[in-house]
């Protein structure tokens, strides 16, 4: 065992401690919040032992019946803002080069890390926004402060190597400043390529604890990356009606894993678009199933 997953192994046991053993492996260790509105989704289908499943997706119930000011303002009831009280703006700096994130929680000896990088005209303002996307990431934030965890939205500066560079410096940042506790990595629509060029980082992906999908670009050569070959688990989120990129083109990946044991689960949106990853992801059920799943 490298020394890097020595750690790794201490501080997911410390994770686990802290934040309590999950009842199930399905449950996973991270307390509710406000799960009566958000984790109440209809399946419609599931399949591989319910790793894979499809969740019924309506828009005028998860935006118009969700939002007060359709995807500009959510009902009061789906979010709480005194989260606001440990959010701050930070610019980053690693050897020459500076990295503008919002960090949501303590600095330093957080019990997990989740890092999330937005897409194609967004910046760090998207990933912390209480407002937009039905007070999913207002719960997002609540979530991992409550359970002990540190949040970073990060503004990328390119969809390239320098940005991946980046985005590799960050996790390698946080993951030190947790003390070498699980450091999550979560990447939307054109995110989406930073993450695979995480995953073929033979340095970076040693100190990960796994990845989500939302809406991204599909990779067939995922399933040969250092990222795999560590066996760091994998959730994928797209709507069924996403015209940017195809959800069979993921569901073909996600099938190539499932089918070699790998630690993989896909929600599927039915009838949804490109953006309703975002929107409707559980993200406790994300998030206790990359931590248990890495245990």
């Amino acid at each position: 065992m490298s020394t890097v997953h020595f750690v790794f192994a201490v501080a997911l046991a410390t994770v686990f401690s802290v934040i309590g053993s999950p009842a199930t492996a399905q449950e996973g260790p991270l307390k509710p919040f406000k799960d009566e509105l958000f984790s109440k989704q209809t399946i419609l289908e599931k399949a591989d032992n319910g790793d894979y499943e499809i969740v019924d997706y309506q828009e005028m119930r998860d935006i118009n019946g969700r939002d007060r000011e359709p995807e500009m303002h959510v009902r009061s009831q789906y979010i709480d803002t005194a989260v606001r009280s440990v959010q701050e703006d930070q610019a980053l700096v690693f050897g020459d080069r500076k990295l503008n994130v919002t960090r949501v929680g303590q600095a330093e000896g957080e019990a997990f890390v989740v890092i999330f990088i937005h897409g194609r005209g967004g910046d760090r303002r998207l990933g912390v926004d209480d407002q937009k996307f039905g007070g999913n990431f207002n719960r997002l934030k609540n979530l991992v402060v409550r359970n002990g965890g540190t949040y970073y939205s990060v503004s990328v500066p390119a969809f390239d190597d320098k940005g991946a560079a980046d985005v590799g410096a960050l996790i390698r940042y946080a993951f030190e400043q947790a003390a070498g506790r699980p450091v999550i990595l979560a990447c939307a629509s054109m995110g989406g390529i930073l993450c695979q060029h995480i995953t073929r980082d033979k340095e970076t992906v040693r100190y990960m604890a796994g990845m989500v999908l939302l809406g991204g670009p599909p990779d067939p050569g995922l399933p040969t990356t250092p990222f795999v070959k560590l066996g760091l688990p994998i959730y994928f989120a797209h709507g069924s009606a996403d015209k940017v990129y195809a959800a069979q083109d993921q569901i073909d990946i996600y099938r190539k894993l499932h089918l070699a044991k790998y630690p993989v689960r896909f929600t599927l949106f039915a009838t949804g678009s490109h953006g309703t990853p975002i929107r409707m992801v559980d993200w406790r059920k994300v998030l206790n199933f990359v931590l248990v799943a890495h245990r």
